[in-house]
């Protein structure tokens, strides 16, 4: 049995992203899994307050909000195995439940930027973590080192398929609008049956 994860690359168009792309010339330098394609179950790590980028920590995260709202992003999703999906979930599972241990690995960035591997106990940057939650599946693994890991270093993962690029609270809204349309046509053919 196949489960299905989704990784999501954003651009939030804040100053602190603008300042990652500096660097990776990348448009996308966000990184987010997620367990449904309406993304509400989406964690990363990244700021707790969206006013403060120095305070940050692992979050879940609400694409329909905040930082998110004017965004624009690429949504890959991943088959795996159901034994991978668990180890996956139970991840992030252990991760909330200690949440108050883990912080932003603001000084793992740096090591990024001299491509010197930085590695601290309780802390990630977005796309270590994701990177870090990927390695449970054993057909998904980078090829990088989870603390030398780029948001755009997802994209060359053949084990992922682009669902969509675009802006994000337009994708959301289609989803919305989709969930909408089967409830309608169940409900109408529940009032045929009845009827019938």
């Amino acid at each position: 049995m196949e489960k299905t994860i989704y990784i999501i690359l954003s651009n939030t168009g804040t100053l602190f992203s603008k300042a990652i792309g500096v660097y990776t010339r990348k448009e996308l330098n966000h990184a987010s899994i997620a367990f449904d394609d309406e993304l509400n179950e989406m964690y990363s790590f990244g700021r707790k307050n969206k006013n403060n980028p120095f305070i940050g920590g692992f979050i879940k995260e609400d694409p329909t909000n905040g930082l998110f709202k004017r965004a624009t992003c690429a949504i890959y999703k991943c088959q795996v195995t159901l034994q991978d999906y668990n180890r996956m979930r139970n991840k992030i599972r252990l991760i909330e439940r200690q949440k108050e241990l883990y912080k932003y690995n603001l000084i793992g960035l740096f090591g990024v930027a001299m491509n010197i591997k930085i590695e601290r106990e309780h802390a990630f940057f977005c796309s270590q973590f994701v990177a870090t939650i990927m390695n449970e599946c054993q057909s998904s693994k980078l090829h990088v080192s989870p603390c030398l890991v780029q948001p755009h270093h997802f994209e060359e993962l053949s084990s992922l398929n682009l669902l969509y690029r675009g802006n994000l609270q337009t994708y959301l809204c289609s989803k919305r609008e989709k969930e909408e349309r089967i409830q309608v046509g169940e409900w109408e053919q529940f009032t045929f049956q009845m009827q019938a």
